[in-house]
């Protein structure tokens, strides 16, 4: 529809000839009755069809004379018209229908010139031709005329032209769109569906373009992408399938590859490249990099024997297999000894550092045997070792140990006793390494709990297994050691263990229960002493609460559990200060803990100057059992000396109410004074702030107590911006079974989940390498300023995602160094994770250097699973597969599944890529959605299934 139309008369107009302003001669249709009042003059196109238009464009040229130019002209001369339109869906017009007055009519528009013709020679009018476009819609019937009215003016009609937009065929973002016409207003916009290219497919959204009203294409959504094994050509309108050689392993606009060295492709449009023979490829190795081969032995095994150790040193493989993963694995065989060839050493043997997975060309191996023949293999593997048939490489080395010295006795116990005499007998030690010349007994009196043993040792020889100690103080606790000696000398001191001689009362109250025995058996001629000996044997690894306190390094004493002892009452007394309730005065209440109310005030010890403290009351009509849970929080609190962990005042016992009073801490719990003051910190006070806990923290460790609930709830800050390590209430929790959300896990028990390392949660193992990944929970508080970990996530999704090796991504402007320090923190084996000693270590550092905080990390950072995409809902809450496909919208695969008999969830949940391929789901988008909610499933299973074991 771009033509000028025939132009009817009707009522005055005439068709007649003219000229432009270039002289040039046109015919016209034209009005001039300006001197007649009234004028009504009608003229109209013949029938135009609409041809699938909803918006029609007119463009009329004309010409308007200047009513000022005409003499004597009456004042209803007009220098405008009107310009109409009707729609049918048949061309049934006649002259006389439809009616010639606006209703039937549509007006369009009025059209004013704007210039208008006043000039006349004697050739005739010069016309000035004015160009005007409407447009109209919309229009919805077969077709449509077109009138223009005039009312009064001397004006031509010169040229009609009546057209409508469209957007052209077109091919851009990888998909092909057909001609579109534009929409029904001007401001329209028409979507269009596009259609991938061959060998393309939409990446996430369906693909769109919008046609607006002056028929251009805009506004894309989405697009195509050549499929893996293509490439965009021809300005990505073609994807072409990658050359012979070459290869794409995933859907984009990237190029093709060719295929790295000792690979190839079978076939065009390959997706990667095979491995030639003998060469390998891991699942971790990029499909861009060559494949590589297992290595070649390693090189000169040197040997340095040393009693029944040696030290074995080794050059690296000539080559490596062209990979840079190489480590090695120690065999250790025992060769002659009567038993007829090597066989496997037993796990006796020590390897330092370890015997498999070596990355340094070094290995320290100790406890053989004395005079025995060995083989070593040192051999040599790397990533694909375990893809070839063949075993690894490896040089061997024969080597002869030495004569040694026993090693440690490993088992001592206590025979009999006496008020001044305690008998012992003790096993051989596991590798004697010779003939055992006597043992040596060392031992002392534990005068103190607290004091370490200082002066000499008294010692006895004996030639057997078995020893009588006499001379002893009654009711006094010894500590032994014993060692063997071989002519190689003497073996290590074994481990110290406690025992203690009768008390008289004890000795008497024997031989009275012994008398009776003793007549009987003499009427009878025979006399048997029988004794009943109470053995108090305590292992330096676990000592009874009595003996608890004995010095591991000069300076540091070891945390006492209070729950060990009989009387809870006495850990009170031993570790917590009494304080007379008249020192203390109540200031006012600050809050609510889990026994009673929590207050401020004032403490006023005699000669000592006044001080202000918190105070944590246990409220009335407490149980025993609360009471004790009260005070062992007071009892672990007195052992502890560090400016960085919560001093204890003292506790009132004697008077009503019970109180704990600890030092004030003017700023509260870290979580909430870092939500009350967000941003408001430089990062060197925030890295000041992890310091101190990480000190206090250290410390703790360093007296083996493991906190259990490190949390920025669980610092206090103080006026200074001193953080302290408190509530160390947790250890009580693990017997209680409560549902506050922060602490409940799903295999029963109380544990604060998303502070918690994944061992405590799983086995229970707390441990200080535990504390130290709930330290890294904390770093993550403290530079989001107070954000809750893992967000609005439920306890079971924070467990999953753990096991997925998810972890917490950067909070917004943390330094780079500081989420790797959280990441080294979150590291799953817990032997790899820092101490806390290294920790404040490395936050001394950064303090000291503050350039090694300017680097930040990207937010994008982070792995994130499918298990944290909120959209993809639990699949136990649906009772059939087709339910499940609903929620995920992906209902049209319904009849897909159940006919490839993916009909439960058990089997969806083992789905491949290669299974949803063969399903018939072909889009990518819908592919990655069904993907990453079947992965959910199954670690949703996987999470009830270890629950139910």
């Amino acid at each position: 529809m771009n033509e000028t139309k025939t132009i009817l008369l009707e009522k005055k107009w005439e068709e007649v000839s003219g000229y432009d302003e270039n002289m040039n001669t046109i015919r016209t249709y034209q009005v001039c009755n300006v001197f007649d009042n009234n004028q009504n003059n009608w003229v109209r196109t013949k029938y135009i069809r609409r041809r699938g238009a909803q918006r029609i464009h007119v463009e009329m040229k004309f010409s308007v004379r200047d009513c000022s130019s005409i003499p004597n002209v009456p004042g209803s001369c007009k220098e405008t018209f009107n310009l109409y339109y009707y729609e049918s869906d048949a061309d049934t017009a006649t002259r006389n229908s439809p009616a010639w007055m606006e209703n039937p009519w549509i007006k369009v528009d009025t059209i004013a010139a704007d210039e208008s013709f006043s000039q006349v020679d004697l050739g005739g009018r010069v016309m000035k031709i004015n160009t005007e476009v409407r447009s109209f819609g919309p229009v919805s019937r077969n077709g449509f005329y077109l009138a223009f009215q005039d009312y009064g003016g001397c004006m031509s009609l010169i040229a009609v032209r009546v057209f409508y937009r469209k957007c052209p065929r077109i091919i851009t973002n990888g998909a092909l769109f057909q001609e579109t016409l534009s929409g029904a207003e001007s401001t329209s916009l028409v979507a269009a569906r596009g259609v991938c290219i061959p060998n393309a497919e939409e990446v996430d959204v369906p693909i769109k373009l919008y046609c607006n009203g002056d028929g251009e294409w805009m506004v894309p959504i989405g697009r195509c992408m050549c499929k893996a094994g293509n490439e965009a050509v021809e300005n990505g309108t073609v994807c072409r399938a990658c050359a012979s050689g070459s290869f794409k392993p995933t859907q984009g606009d990237e190029a093709c590859m060719q295929c790295p060295i000792n690979s190839r492709t079978t076939s065009e449009g390959a997706i990667n490249c095979v491995c030639r023979n003998g060469y390998y490829r891991t699942d971790s190795d990029p499909l861009q990099m060559p494949c590589t081969t297992v290595p070649s032995a390693p090189q000169t095994v040197i040997s340095s024997v040393n009693e029944t150790s040696v030290m074995l040193e080794w050059m690296p493989p000539r080559d490596s297999g062209g990979r840079e993963d190489v480590v090695f694995n120690i065999i250790c065989k025992s060769c002659g000894g009567g038993r007829g060839g090597c066989t496997r050493c037993g796990d006796n043997v020590q390897f330092l550092p370890r015997q498999l997975g070596l990355t340094e060309s070094r290995v320290y191996i100790s406890d053989l045997l004395a005079h025995t023949q060995y083989t070593f293999e040192v051999q040599a593997v790397n990533g694909v070792s375990d893809q070839s048939p063949y075993s690894p490489q490896y040089a061997s080395v024969n080597i002869t140990t030495n004569q040694a010295a026993p090693s440690t006795v490993s088992i001592m116990h206590q025979v009999s006793r006496t008020v001044d005499s305690i008998t012992l007998s003790w096993s051989q030690p596991d590798q004697p390494n010779g003939v055992i010349l006597d043992y040596e007994l060392q031992y002392y009196e534990k005068v103190s709990l607290m004091q370490q043993h200082i002066g000499p040792f008294n010692t006895v020889r004996s030639q057997t297994n078995t020893v009588v100690i006499r001379g002893l103080k009654p009711g006094s606790i010894y500590v032994f050691q014993v060692r063997a000696r071989t002519v190689a000398g003497f073996g290590r001191y074994s481990g110290k263990l406690y025992f203690q001689t009768m008390t008289e009362e004890e000795y008497n109250t024997s031989i009275q229960e012994k008398l009776p025995l003793i007549i009987g058996s003499a009427a009878a001629g025979l006399v048997f002493l029988i004794a009943v000996v109470v053995i108090i044997i305590v292992s330096e690894s676990n000592i009874i609460v009595a003996l608890s306190f004995f010095q591991v390094t000069p300076g540091m004493k070891i945390y006492i559990d209070p729950f060990t002892y009989e009387d809870p009452n006495e850990a009170v007394r031993e570790f917590a200060k009494e304080i007379d309730i008249s020192c203390v005065k109540i200031e006012q209440v600050i809050g609510a803990g889990e026994f009673g109310e929590v207050c401020s005030g004032n403490l006023k010890l005699p000669g000592k100057r006044e001080m202000f403290v918190a105070i944590k009351t246990l409220k009335s009509g407490y149980t025993e059992k609360q009471r004790r849970d009260f005070l062992s929080e007071a009892s672990i609190m007195g052992q502890f000396d560090h400016p960085n962990v919560i001093h204890l005042e003292g506790v009132v016992t004697k008077s009503s109410p019970v109180m704990i009073i600890t030092e004030f801490m003017e700023n509260g719990s870290l979580d909430s004074f870092l939500r009350q003051n967000d941003g408001q910190f430089t990062v060197i006070q925030l890295v000041g702030m992890l310091r101190g806990i990480a000190s206090g923290m250290k410390y703790l460790a360093d007296m083996n107590y493991v906190h259990r609930d490190l949390a920025a709830r669980n610092i206090l800050v103080n006026s200074n911006l001193v953080c302290k390590v408190s509530d160390f209430g947790l250890s009580r929790f693990l017997e209680d079974d409560t549902s506050d959300p922060t602490y409940t896990s799903a295999l029963g028990g109380k544990i604060p989940i998303r502070w918690t390392a994944p061992e405590a949660i799983q086995y229970r193992k707390f441990t200080s390498a535990s504390d130290v990944w709930s330290y890294g929970i904390v770093m993550w508080e403290v530079m989001s300023y107070g954000e809750r970990p893992y967000w609005d996530m439920t306890n079971q999704d924070v467990i999953n995602a753990i096991e997925q090796d998810y972890r917490l991504p950067p909070p917004m402007d943390c330094p780079s160094a500081l989420h790797q320090l959280m990441l080294d923190c979150w590291q799953k084996e817990r032997n790899n994770r820092p101490k806390f000693s290294q920790i404040v270590n490395n936050l001394d550092k950064m303090i000291r250097n503050p350039n090694t905080l300017k680097a930040m990390t990207p937010l994008s950072s982070g792995v994130h699973l499918p298990l944290l995409d909120r959209s993809i809902p639990d699949f136990s809450s649906f009772s059939t597969v087709d339910e499940w496909l609903d929620a995920i919208k992906m209902g049209q695969y319904k009849d897909n599944f159940a006919n490839a008999d993916f009909s439960t969830f058990d089997v969806v949940s083992q789905m491949t890529m290669e299974d949803i391929l063969r399903v018939g789901v072909t889009l990518a988008g819908h592919q990655k959605k069904i993907l990453n909610s079947v992965q959910m499933m199954r670690a949703q299973m996987n999470q009830i299934q270890s629950v139910e074991v």
